[in-house]
């Protein structure tokens, strides 16, 4: 197993990292995030730096280098920084406020829909109409993210709904007299 491929992981001071066989863990500031290596593919510890190998150019290994260099680079960012996931929510009476560390969100419908924060997420609620999700894994961010503009998406005629910080929604014409 003597290819690299990609450039080095740096690991920032405070954050420590555990190669087990088919496994890494990861320590920081932000909590412990784990995830299962395939087992052609060798990670090795240099000083400050994570070597990700794998044993041939076939197209199968390239793949999984890839992947796997990518995945252990975003668990040592989110234990370091973290992630998060901006979300925006448009239309006459959509509202969004905080529960304790649950979300409450007001889309129209005749009840509150409420979202439960799952282990290691966070929701902030700068204002009623904008929600921040924050988390240590880029995947779980993304999954609760994804989750709460689900309850109400964009729809196309008046653009009401939920959407992430910056979406465009295509806008139909709608039908005319």
């Amino acid at each position: 197993m003597s290819r690299i491929g990609r450039q080095p992981i740096p690991v920032p001071g405070g954050v420590t990292v555990a190669i087990e066989p088919e496994r890494v863990t990861v320590r920081g500031a932000r909590g412990e995030l784990s995830e299962r290596v395939h087992r052609d593919i060798e990670i090795e510890q240099l000083d400050d730096q994570l070597i990700v190998r794998r044993p041939t150019d076939r197209g199968e290994h390239r793949a999984l280098h890839g992947l796997t260099r990518t995945l252990v680079a975003n668990m040592v960012q989110g234990v370091t920084d973290g992630f998060e996931k901006r979300l925006e929510i448009q239309g006459v009476g959509y509202r969004a406020q905080l529960r304790g560390r649950d979300l409450e969100l007001a889309l129209g419908y005749s009840h509150p829909v409420s979202v439960k924060a799952p282990d290691g997420i966070e929701f902030e609620v700068p204002s009623p109409t904008r929600i921040v999700v924050r988390g240590a894994s880029k995947q779980r961010v993304g999954e609760v993210a994804a989750y709460i503009r689900k309850q109400r998406k964009p729809e196309p005629y008046k653009g009401k709904g939920i959407r992430y910080e910056g979406e465009y929604v295509a806008r139909k014409v709608g039908k005319r007299a």
